[in-house]
């Protein structure tokens, strides 16, 4: 079993920053790319940053600039850094990993709680 639990959201004023992490759980033989998406009210998802297990980072243009994705491995933690943050960052934030679980051949994705992350003043 496998779980990826998020913390750090909330309520922030504009300008302001927030970190969110996202740490995995379980039998887990191997992990390769960590992402975080968003998903704003009305809006499609959308994948905002990822990081691959060699390090390998892509911005979506929106978030490039005043986000920073990092992971740690040794923990299965990704964080995800958000600064400068504007109204038109509301959303949920998930995140995402593509594990190898113990006994499993094949990585498969899963996904954390999703975390409201709120820019208002």
């Amino acid at each position: 079993q496998v779980q990826l639990v998020e913390s750090g959201g909330g309520l922030v004023q504009p300008g302001g920053s927030l970190r969110l992490s996202c740490a995995a759980s379980g039998s887990i033989e191997r992990i390769s790319n960590m992402g975080w998406y968003r998903q704003a009210p009305g809006k499609q998802l959308e994948l905002i940053a990822r990081i691959g297990s060699g390090g390998t980072i892509n911005y979506a243009d929106s978030v490039r600039g005043r986000f920073t994705v990092s992971r740690d491995s040794a923990k299965s933690t990704v964080y995800l850094q958000m600064n400068s943050l504007k109204p038109e960052d509301t959303a949920v934030y998930s995140c995402m990993m593509m594990i190898t679980a113990q006994g499993r051949f094949s990585a498969q994705d899963y996904w954390g709680q999703g975390t409201q992350v709120t820019v208002s003043s």
